[in-house]
């Protein structure tokens, strides 16, 4: 199974958008891949799932990241890096198993010119700690308002180009 992360909470974000069309160019390839926006995670999680122990609000989310085999990472760059809510997010899951030789594609977004490129490097070094494997296409799409259409489409021809590329190898991964 494949999950789509869009990994902020962040209300109305260009981050979903983008998750959306993957899943939706996913899909047109003939792959399903179901979507996770940390948008829906519990309220409070920090103090219930990490300083009390799992929760039943979480265990949904617990479920679906179990039964993924394959992640794609949709990360919007925060203050430089990745969102803290992706970071809490992964501290609630169930360690080492929840991501342990599972596998990742990272897309780095953002309103800048260099598409989170210090973000996803950052995660890199999260997902290799969970021993996640990580593809080595990694995308950096780059100032998004220009990117993404008023349907949330990518169409940009090379970007049409690298996320068909990266979907393709992740496919076959």
């Amino acid at each position: 199974m494949i999950t789509i992360i869009s990994s902020t909470n962040r209300p109305g974000s260009t981050t979903l958008k983008v998750a959306k069309y993957y899943q939706k160019r996913l899909r047109e390839k003939g792959v399903e891949a179901g979507l996770l926006s940390l948008i829906d995670l519990p309220p409070y999680l920090m103090v219930t799932a990490l300083l009390k122990g799992r929760n039943e609000a979480f265990e949904p989310i617990q479920q679906i990241i179990t039964q993924t085999d394959k992640f794609i990472f949709i990360i919007p760059e925060y203050n430089g890096s990745y969102p803290g809510v992706l970071k809490v997010m992964i501290d609630a899951c169930a360690f080492p198993e929840s991501f342990y030789e599972k596998k990742a594609a990272l897309v780095g977004v953002s309103a800048g010119k260099y598409g989170n490129i210090r973000g996803i490097d950052h995660f890199t070094g999260v997902c290799h700690y969970l021993n996640l494997h990580v593809l080595p296409l990694k995308l950096h799409i780059a100032n998004t308002k220009q990117e993404v259409d008023a349907d949330g489409n990518l169409f940009k021809e090379d970007t049409l180009k690298f996320t068909d590329e990266q979907m393709d190898k992740f496919i076959l991964l």
